[in-house]
């Protein structure tokens, strides 16, 4: 049977483990893989613009003997098919879709459509690829997550979802410091989960910083409505409602804070962050983004051992 990776929720402990293991042994010894997708292609359907994700797989691939074809949705005859027939097509072309969407329901139809591996590459609701990699990049900072203390600040987002299953699962707690939802992201399932957990908390003060070992942000609107002038105004109305949340030198010093640095990325320097602590010393932004390739490595080569 085919193995999607659709979001994080039916991956248990042991295998986040096994597949962040892998990629920790990719990273170290990258040689030893660089035949490992010899003759496989790795086809990547975006609608949504990237850096990270795309050059992930683009990188990934020709690092393990492969190959990725990169489709824009803009550049394909999708806008005047259905995107069901077209995946079915790309699928024969393919041994793993990565699809970067604007919404979870298109990934399920592309996955009731093809045979191979599909693996989301971030939608409005889940970034599996993300919780993968900042659980990678803060156990290769500080050892296993059982017992660390993690605050996501700001928005709770497709970001926030994937991190509070990869922290709930590997045993650390997770404060969310946020002045509430990005609709279109909210799954009572992770939170129903992940309260039951015992290992999240909703609410409290900044204080929460002076105990984290690790503090994550990220953009409080859409990265594509970030530059469209029809968002102009949701923009203005969320950096009222947001702005206390802004992790600058101010909030992170005031708060006894030593927590390591994290954000996705794109960074948003004077929105959700400022340039100091892209640049502080406790930063792990830049591990962050060199961590999804291998994890996305890591990835590929778990699923196609699950096949």
């Amino acid at each position: 049977m085919v193995r999607h990776l659709l979001h994080l929720k039916e991956m248990e402990a042991k295998e986040l483990n096994e597949v962040i293991g892998l990629a920790m042994r990719i990273k170290k010894d990258p040689g030893k893989y660089g035949e490992s997708m010899k003759n496989r292609n790795l086809v990547m359907y975006f609608e949504k613009t990237s850096t990270r994700t795309r050059l992930s797989g683009e990188a990934g691939m020709a690092k393990m003997g492969g190959n990725a074809v990169f489709l824009e949705k803009t550049s394909t005859q999708i806008p005047i098919s259905e995107i069901g027939d077209e995946m079915k097509a790309a699928g024969r072309y393919a041994d793993f879709i990565l699809a970067r969407v604007l919404k979870h329901s298109t990934l399920r139809e592309i996955a009731g459509n093809i045979s191979v591996p599909l693996i989301n590459g971030c939608c409005e609701r889940y970034h599996p690829l993300q919780g993968i990699g900042d659980a990678m990049t803060m156990i290769e900072d500080g050892g296993p997550l059982k017992g660390k203390e993690v605050v996501w600040l700001g928005i709770g987002n497709n970001v926030c979802n994937s991190l509070i299953n990869v922290c709930t699962k590997l045993g650390a707690k997770i404060s969310l410091l946020i002045g509430g939802w990005n609709p279109p992201s909210r799954d009572g399932e992770i939170l129903g989960k992940a309260r039951s957990s015992g290992l999240l908390r909703e609410g409290g003060d900044f204080g929460l910083l002076g105990s984290a070992d690790y503090v994550h942000t990220d953009t409080w609107i859409d990265m594509e409505a970030m530059k469209d002038p029809k968002f102009r105004q949701e923009k203005e109305k969320r950096v009222r409602k947001y702005g206390r949340f802004r992790l600058d030198g101010k909030l992170y010093r005031s708060n006894g804070c030593r927590a390591k640095i994290m954000h996705c990325m794109p960074c948003h320097p004077g929105y959700e962050i400022t340039r100091e602590i892209i640049g502080h010393p406790n930063s792990l932004i830049f591990d962050q983004a060199e961590n999804r390739m291998w994890s996305l490595m890591a990835l590929l080569v778990y699923l196609e051992g699950e096949g």
